[in-house]
């Protein structure tokens, strides 16, 4: 090796962990109702700030106390109808009388500056998701630990009647039908188990090398300055 080469090989800028930066993901978690999705979901929002839940564009009408933005994206049906026809929507999907789906733009600007989206949907939307988006997606299907124990968390809510619980009861064996187009699924006997282990995905999941945008050249740094 010539002097000239070893005076570049030493004057030159050393590789900064600095310059990588991540890529958000996708994370879905899908359950039969009363599985405890939407707890484990709650818990997760609170004890990491790294992730925000995904705000949904509906065509329902505003209730009282919900706030544009927050609890969804209001819009008329004429406008939700362009909206999936120009690509706008990650998924989408009519409920009863009203159209629910995911605003791409918002998503992707999330997903950009690192942060990752939490959604809170079935197996249909999660389908939707993956042929949209399939590299950015993580899926998480959450179990009941039985169905006795289902059927007591549905009565334990409180919320509905002996005829509603008979449905989504019947409703949870086709749900459950579908666990394993998912990437993950979780028992869910204790909560604090279960989103414990949603966190370990996570954390391995944010490490994966694709999301880690930068490494490469990185890589190419620490080997010019060997």
């Amino acid at each position: 090796m010539s002097a000239n080469a070893t005076d570049a090989q030493s004057t030159a800028p050393a590789p900064k962990p600095g310059d990588i930066h991540r890529r958000g993901l996708m994370l879905v978690l899908s359950s039969p109702s009363g599985a405890g999705k939407t707890t484990i979901s709650r818990r997760l929002l609170d004890l990491d700030p790294g992730i925000t839940m995904s705000v949904s564009v509906t065509t329902r009408p505003m209730r009282p106390g919900e706030k544009p933005g927050i609890d969804y994206y209001f819009v008329d049906l004429p406008e939700f109808e362009r909206m999936a026809a120009a690509g706008d929507l990650l998924e989408h999907a009519r409920v009863f009388d009203n159209c629910y789906g995911t605003p791409r733009g918002a998503v992707e600007t999330a997903l950009r500056a690192g942060r990752d989206v939490l959604f809170d949907i079935d197996w249909q939307g999660t389908q939707q998701l993956a042929e949209n988006a399939r590299e950015d997606l993580v899926s998480v299907f959450v179990l009941p630990p039985s169905a006795a124990e289902l059927e007591r968390r549905l009565h334990s809510r409180a919320q509905d009647s002996a005829e509603v619980i008979a449905r989504r009861m019947a409703k949870a064996s086709d749900e459950m039908s579908h666990w394993a187009e998912y990437d993950y699924v979780i028992v869910n006997t204790d909560v604090t188990e279960s989103v414990a282990s949603v966190q370990a995905i996570l954390r391995a999941e944010r490490l994966k090398r694709r999301r880690q945008v930068g490494l490469s050249p990185f890589v190419k740094g620490l080997q010019a300055a060997l």
